[in-house]
């Protein structure tokens, strides 16, 4: 009889846990989660949980590799195959991971996007309180050059700092980065952080005790960002009257300069939505959709998102959309791709002014028979079958210009 067989016979040794348990414990967790959503009504609304779950979980795989805030680098935090916290199809979002005790190079190169701003968050997604509001701004407060470079740094509060230089709050842990488009054929610009005291080292190579770690921040995480992003309908929206629109509003937690209005629909296949809001002055309007699991929908094949720059605006300046399951044959048509539920957004952005009620849209429901009835301008709203399929491609190649650039 072996050494081992009389080990294995008395039960004094056990297989260890696999180093994956924490985390396939938290996607069982997850789906749960998911099947179990109250305003599931149909496979089709199952089927598009899971597909977010899907993306979840390969998101936070990822990110988890990128939590170490020895070396930091940005990394995309939410986009169109890894969705959440109702991402805006006008937007490119980074992050990297910071302490709050460390400094910080952040430099780049300024794009032609429309804004370019930064917030720094606590782990838990919320705002970090830095008097001056230097935890939420844009590239308005940043010296660039002629050329578009800049070099910015973020670290402790010094009393010597000078400009550029940005304090980091209590429990600061993730540096956000977005880049804010308008027509989609702006050029995104470059960026990089360097840990100041690292820059030139090498991290240390991850062995077993790592791994494991690793796995289990991606546990947290998954969980984390479902839990917190399953409850923001609940919170901000469906307490709402439905298929209506809130008057502009600082976004809570957001960027210090963003307005937001915010509904959610619950439509009939024969009902629509007439929204009309002025075009903004503002350099940043934008308009979406989203599902109830707090994900835009699909903006790259379908128009299910406009901004200023994207609509059409009629002769009185203001812009007309309408929301429906059938196409009312209009240019500012913005797709539900199928849904009855979900989610409105506007948001303005880099604004110099206070967003009043009479920024902000006004909401009609009629039956999609009745829509022309509601468009002033009907015969310059309306698009053919041809010309909305140009409107498509549009978006398409606009978006993969995007990707590569």
């Amino acid at each position: 009889m072996t050494h081992s067989s009389t080990a294995t016979e008395a039960g004094s040794t056990a297989p260890p846990e696999p180093l994956t348990a924490p985390f396939t414990a938290a996607v069982a967790q997850a789906e749960k989660l998911i099947a179990g959503a109250e305003f599931v009504r149909s496979e089709t609304d199952l089927a598009e949980g899971y597909d977010y779950l899907a993306a979840s979980v390969a998101a936070c795989l990822r990110l988890s590799g990128a939590h170490g805030t020895s070396h930091p680098y940005f990394v995309s935090s939410t986009g169109p195959y890894a969705k959440m916290g109702l991402d805006n199809p006008d937007t490119l979002y980074y992050h990297a991971n910071i302490e709050p005790d460390a400094e910080y190079l952040v430099s780049g190169v300024r794009g032609t996007t429309v804004d370019l701003s930064f917030q720094v968050l606590k782990g838990d997604y919320t705002a970090t309180d830095v008097p001056g509001g230097e935890d939420a701004f844009d590239d308005r407060r940043i010296p660039i050059a002629e050329d578009g470079s800049f070099s910015i740094r973020f670290g402790p509060a010094k009393p010597d700092a000078g400009p550029g230089y940005f304090a980091l709050g209590e429990g600061a842990s993730m540096l956000a980065v977005r880049e804010v488009y308008s027509d989609w054929t702006e050029r995104k610009g470059s960026i990089r952080i360097e840990r100041v005291d690292t820059i030139g080292t090498a991290p240390i190579e991850p062995d077993l005790a790592r791994m494991r770690k690793r796995y289990g921040a991606a546990a947290k995480m998954l969980l984390t960002r479902v839990h917190t992003w399953f409850n923001f309908p609940k919170w901000f929206y469906l307490d709402l009257p439905v298929n209506t629109l809130t008057t502009p509003r600082l976004t809570p937690g957001g960027l210090s300069t963003q307005y937001s209005s915010v509904g959610h629909f619950d439509l009939a296949d024969d009902q629509a939505l007439v929204i009309t809001v002025p075009k903004s002055d503002a350099p940043y309007q934008g308009f979406q959709l989203g599902s109830l699991w707090y994900i835009s929908l699909d903006y790259v094949n379908h128009q299910t998102s406009l901004n200023h720059a994207q609509a059409q605006v009629d002769p009185d300046g203001m812009i007309r959309m309408v929301v429906s399951k059938q196409d009312p044959g209009i240019t500012n048509w913005i797709e539900t791709t199928g849904r009855t539920r979900g989610i409105l957004q506007f948001r303005w952005q880099r604004t110099d002014r206070p967003m009043t009620e009479a920024d902000g849209p006004t909401v009609t429901l009629v039956p999609v028979t009745e829509v022309a009835q509601h468009l002033p301008h009907i015969e310059d709203n309306r698009i053919d079958a041809a010309g909305w399929r140009d409107r498509i491609a549009a978006r398409q190649r606009a978006f993969a210009e995007r990707m590569l650039g």
